[in-house]
């Protein structure tokens, strides 16, 4: 490439950088970006530029893979209903030790190596996210529901030129810590900050018309059509809470939802500064 290339990449970039600049995007980071070290030293670099131009970056992250591999290290066994992790008090322990203290400082860490300024909170701090026990078909123990999210801790990194890093842990008024999803918190996050978007990466490209074929990727979706694709079989598994927290976001005032694929690499840059995407919008 050129270096006048070059100049025309940031050229074209240049409608985005403007729209975006001075505005909240929040950022679920998890799937094969975080486990791969390449993919993660390029999602780092993309969070760092964004900041460098001017856009307000947020990173909520989950750590499932590192829970487990603690819970087998400790001899701890990892459970699973329907699809979710049975969160007892030893593991509540785990879950918090995990994402709050070891992954979410070594992503600072990697932030802070490759250039760029972060702090490391998670939903205990300063109150951030409130959260009571999921209600729901089954008991998953010490895992919660957002009840209220108290964004002066988020804000107060932004504004001094921090990029926030999140572990999706939150507590109730008597203490009690609880595993949040991390999509949930993601989404209830954006909300209460009034983000511009709010972007959820994926391990797959994102909301497809079959779901083994690639190449059937929907581009652009209206939360309106979110009930119709669900009873068509379109939306299923594991894509309907993630896609519900995306609806939930747009229908609270976050102006568009995303889902992307994590495994190509700058996925964040090619979705929020170029005319093409790569995922899914919902708005």
């Amino acid at each position: 490439m050129t270096n006048q290339d070059k100049a025309q990449v940031l050229i074209k970039a240049l409608p985005y950088i403007q729209k975006y600049s001075g505005k909240i995007v929040v950022i679920k980071y998890g799937g094969n970006a975080m486990t791969n070290d390449l993919l993660k030293n390029s999602v780092m670099n993309d969070l760092i530029l964004l900041n460098l131009v001017g856009i307000k970056v947020v990173l909520v992250h989950g750590g499932g893979p590192e829970i487990s591999d603690m819970m087998k290290r400790l001899g701890l066994e990892s459970k699973f209903i329907g699809g979710l992790r049975y969160t007892d008090a030893e593991t509540a322990k785990v879950v918090q030790m995990v994402l709050a203290g070891k992954t979410n400082k070594d992503l600072v860490a990697l932030l802070q190596r490759s250039g760029g300024r972060a702090i490391g909170l998670c939903g205990i701090d300063g109150g951030m996210i409130k959260a009571k026990k999921h209600e729901g078909e089954f008991d998953l123990g010490f895992v919660g529901d957002v009840t209220d999210i108290d964004p002066s801790p988020i804000l107060d990194a932004l504004k001094n030129g921090y990029i926030p890093v999140i572990s999706t842990v939150g507590c109730d008024n008597e203490g009690n810590v609880y595993n949040i999803n991390a999509d949930t918190a993601a989404a209830e996050i954006a909300a209460k900050l009034g983000a511009e978007n709010i972007i959820l990466m994926t391990d797959i490209r994102g909301l497809l018309r079959d779901k083994d074929d690639e190449s059937t990727l929907i581009p652009v979706v209206n939360v309106s059509e979110v009930p119709n694709l669900i009873r068509q079989g379109i939306i299923s598994g594991g894509m309907i809470p993630k896609i519900e927290c995306c609806v939930e976001a747009v229908r609270r005032g976050v102006n568009r939802a995303f889902i992307i694929d994590g495994r190509i690499d700058h996925s964040i840059l090619i979705e929020m500064l170029s005319d093409e995407g790569i995922g899914t919008m919902f708005l």
